[in-house]
């Protein structure tokens, strides 16, 4: 399955049946009805369960606390949305909604004037970004959970500007956890994997993408990033996927206080590659062009005009494979690399991975 952040537009075929009560009921021919005995009630059906009504509030009571900690990012070209992390104007989003420009436009989502902002610095690897606006009077920061104690179940409403349409709200569940997914490619960087993403039935379109992912606390437990789309049955409703709340709070941390990512978390085989193709144009394996020196693949004996087929028994069709792999490895684990030579020989290697540097 390809991800992509193109617009997702589902029909729906079904039949719905509806039951209309009315008042009161035809008589059947030849059943008699015999009234209540004098004195009884009927119970009559509350309408609204107290269920759904103490739903419905607590619905209310996170948007109240929420929706004005989100934003709607202007670059002249595009719009998405952001968090506001601090009081200090910082403001967390997705790479892709930044893509190459510096300056922006932000505007609250309870409204106002809009805001100048500058870039602090981008993170298109793990498709996260840190703008700050000049002015931050009256920004209230986001209060973020951790998404390692979220579960498969969980309620979940997602905050945004889907569309161009600001301070919008949507509702669904954590459908999974633990996701490797990778985007299209976009200005700014190349196609970004998330590691351990939240997946998500709650809708995620274009302008949701830098907003909150909150649970019915009113913590923000990841960024809606990605929906899915099939390439042959098109659009995946209710399947999207955020960047948990651990990985975003960690870049952020990082961003304010060095300025940008010096410690991506991230396993790194020490190679740049491409897909390989054989004679009918069908991937085979990912080639590799350049090996860094002193680093896994190096010492392992990997050189330019390998292929590799493999890492740890999975198969690296293409070099976006092989990075959803590695995004499952960490820095000194050892991984079984098995190669494809120019020679047309095989050989399995064993490489001890390094740390993938920000900007790679």
């Amino acid at each position: 399955m390809q991800l992509t952040r193109k617009v997702l537009r589902t029909a729906a075929g079904t039949t719905v049946a509806a039951l209309v009560v009315g008042g009161c009921a035809p008589r059947t021919p030849g059943i008699e009805t015999t009234p209540p005995p004098a004195g009884t009630t009927t119970p009559s059906t509350p309408l609204a369960p107290t269920r759904a009504v103490a739903l419905e509030s607590a619905y209310e009571q996170v948007i109240k606390k929420v929706l004005p900690s989100t934003v709607q990012i202007t670059t002249g070209q595009a719009l998405g949305s952001g968090i506001v992390y601090d009081t200090e104007g910082h403001i967390l989003t997705n790479a892709h909604v930044v893509g190459n420009a510096t300056e922006f436009r932000v505007t609250l989502a309870t409204g106002g004037k809009s805001r100048r902002a500058r870039l602090v610095s981008s993170y298109p690897e793990g498709d996260l970004a840190m703008i700050r606006v000049e002015d931050a009077h009256g920004m209230t920061p986001a209060t973020f959970g951790r998404s390692s104690n979220l579960k498969v179940g969980q309620i979940v409403l997602a905050m945004g500007n889907p569309l161009g349409f600001s301070g919008s709200v949507t509702e669904g569940i954590v459908s999974a956890l633990g996701r490797t997914v990778t985007g299209e490619r976009h200005a700014g960087g190349g196609a970004a994997t998330i590691t351990n993403a939240v997946q998500t039935s709650a809708p995620i379109n274009p302008g949701n993408s830098g907003g909150a992912l909150v649970d019915l606390s009113g913590q923000v437990i990841g960024i809606p990033t990605l929906a899915a789309v099939d390439p042959e049955q098109g659009a995946a409703p209710g399947l999207g996927f955020a960047i948990p709340s651990d990985t975003a709070t960690d870049v952020a941390r990082q961003i304010i206080r060095y300025g940008r990512v010096v410690n991506t978390r991230r396993a790194a085989l020490g190679v740049r590659v491409g897909t390989a193709v054989d004679a009918n144009g069908d991937p085979i394996g990912v080639v590799v062009g350049s090996v860094a020196p002193g680093g896994g693949a190096d010492k392992a004996g990997i050189r330019p005009g390998d292929v590799i087929v493999r890492v740890n028994g999975t198969g690296t069709p293409t070099a976006t494979a092989l990075s959803q792999i590695m995004a499952t490895l960490r820095p000194g684990d050892s991984a079984r690399v098995e190669i494809l030579h120019p020679d047309g020989t095989r050989s399995t290697v064993s490489a001890v991975l390094s740390e993938l540097p920000a900007g790679q």
